[in-house]
């Protein structure tokens, strides 16, 4: 019959084995919340904030709010207040009409993202992007270029030239991804205006 040494020896032993298998995997911080499909009201301020790499918890940390707030704003569509809805436009390079645009936040779609975007991946690893806002939504969305090429009607180098180089396509095109992404065109391609022959827009994320 096991001494109560032996008894407590084995104890342990049995609870090595149990946290080396569960807890000594360690905790997996994803760099973005994965959404559910009740989430993601505001898609281009997310877009923004993946294109450029920028947590949800370091633009809290730069504005100077909680990041809850800043979840509210995207996941949410909830629109700051004056104040910091003026240190957002300025931190992220863009103007209110194109960050909470309101009528957009109000029509968005219900959308889900269930697995780690390949499209971020292998677009930002090539070469510097120049349209932040499209590139965002693909990513947002999980679509590679042969994807919304296919669907838009475009050649995929073409399409490549929207996000890399910043090309204004055709009034034509225009409308055709307004129609693909549901939002409206002057918003998709405000990089082309707002930050043109630049690679990113004037952020602070790169400290």
């Amino acid at each position: 019959m096991p001494t109560q040494q032996q008894q407590v020896k084995h104890s342990i032993e049995a609870w090595s084995l149990i946290n080396r298998k569960y807890l000594g995997k360690g905790v997996r911080v994803k760099r973005f919340r994965r959404p559910t499909r009740c989430q993601i009201r505001n898609r281009v301020l997310l877009a923004i904030l993946m294109a450029n790499d920028i947590k949800l918890s370091q633009l809290a940390e730069e504005l100077g709010v909680s990041s809850r707030s800043v979840s509210a704003w995207v996941y949410e569509g909830r629109i700051p207040g004056k104040n910091n809805l003026e240190k957002a436009c300025d931190y992220l390079g863009y103007p209110r009409h194109i960050l909470f645009r309101e009528e957009l936040l109000e029509q968005s779609p219900l959308i889900c993202q269930p697995e780690p975007s390949r499209f971020m991946k292998r677009t930002l690893t090539r070469s510097p992007v120049s349209n932040r806002i499209l590139t965002g939504l693909c990513m947002v969305h999980d679509l590679s270029v042969s994807d919304v090429s296919r669907w838009i009607g475009v050649h995929p180098g073409t399409f490549r030239k929207w996000l890399h180089q910043g090309t204004l396509p055709s009034s034509a095109f225009q409308d055709k991804a307004e129609q693909f992404f549901r939002i409206p065109k002057s918003v998709l391609f405000a990089d082309c205006v707002l930050h043109p022959n630049t690679k990113s827009p004037k952020t602070k994320s790169s400290k």
